[in-house]
């Protein structure tokens, strides 16, 4: 049966719809496919009619959004899906929760702030943990929020220094014949990290951290025969390793440390037949308390709607590739 509900909107709540509906409308489009609804405006009063269920999901979902629009918080297409996610789990509130929490500032004044639940529970992971494994795809924030904690950490004096590393992979290049000395062949494959510590810190900042020695971005390999101590330590793309190199790295961790391992297990360029060191871990370690793990799912991409899309899809082919094998 087709049920109606009315909004009636005040003039700033006539602001809010501008801004909830985007351009051309678009906003509204999604929200009336990914609910089974359809959403007038007439006049004052905004109309969502549909089956009654559904009515009723995307009118706590418009009004959440529209409280957000007026506190002055963002609101686009990724953010309006997942806010339909939540409610659909009868938890929309949670994005308030959220959004409350500044991770952290970047050095244009920017804040960084979680986007997912998903997101939050890393984010505590690692504030909770000496040792916090984060898998999940492509988008999710893994990298970026473990360099804003760092950084937090550091302007904190909580720590003395922050050590990023990943397994330098040849990925059809071999090292040797690439050129320059070994600082400038591994470049490319830490330049991601690079880039979130900009962000951070200005270039300026960073490259007068990394002359002092508080700053250190180098390959996995460079970190055999060390203890990390009073340092925040994050290993990248951790499904590159192999089983003795994860094993080395994990064994480098010191007093008032805190080490983050991030990767996806699904994504490794490891040669055909290697495990992933990873993926090992995860299973060996499993169980312990003091170590966080917190797995992040397509739900959690934060990049451009069409990421979450894809990593779907592919999850989709993997599964019915393994139950064809079954």
């Amino acid at each position: 049966m087709t049920h109606t509900r009315k909004l009636l909107l005040s003039v700033d709540s006539m602001d809010a719809y501008m801004t909830l509906f985007g351009f051309n409308d678009q906003h509204v489009a999604l929200i009336e496919q990914e609910c089974s609804v359809s959403v007038t405006l007439r006049g004052a009063e905004l109309c969502v009619g549909g089956e009654e269920s559904d009515v009723e999901l995307a009118v706590s979902v418009i009004s959440k959004l529209l409280e957000m629009i007026r506190r002055g918080d963002l609101v686009d297409r990724s953010r309006i899906r997942y806010a339909i996610a939540l409610a659909r789990e009868g938890k929309v509130d949670m994005i308030d929760e959220i959004l409350r929490s500044v991770v952290a500032i970047t050095h244009r004044g920017k804040q960084i702030r979680c986007k997912t639940l998903g997101q939050q529970q890393y984010v505590e992971a690692i504030r909770n943990h000496d040792l916090t494994f984060a898998v999940g795809p492509a988008g999710t924030g893994k990298t970026y929020l473990a360099m804003a904690l760092a950084v937090v950490a550091l302007k904190n004096k909580e720590i003395e220094r922050i050590v990023l590393t990943r397994p330098a992979v040849e990925a059809g290049e071999k090292l040797g014949f690439l050129p320059g000395d070994m600082t400038q062949k591994v470049d490319p494959y830490l330049r991601p990290l690079y880039d979130a510590l900009y962000d951070f810190m200005g270039v300026d900042s960073y490259q007068k951290m990394v002359e002092r020695g508080v700053v250190e971005v180098a390959p996995l390999a460079y970190m055999r025969g060390r203890t990390l101590s009073d340092s925040f330590i994050i290993l990248d793309e951790a499904q590159n390793t192999t089983s003795e190199q994860m094993k080395m790295f994990l064994t480098r961790l010191g007093f008032n440390s805190k080490v983050v391992v991030t990767g996806d297990v699904t994504q490794t360029d490891l040669p055909y037949g290697k495990r992933s060191g990873l993926a090992e871990a995860l299973e060996i370690l499993d169980g312990i308390p003091e170590i966080g793990v917190v797995r992040l799912t397509s739900k959690d991409v934060v990049r451009h709607e069409l990421v979450q899309r894809i990593v779907d899809a592919y999850e989709l082919h993997y599964e019915k590739l393994k139950q064809a094998q079954k």
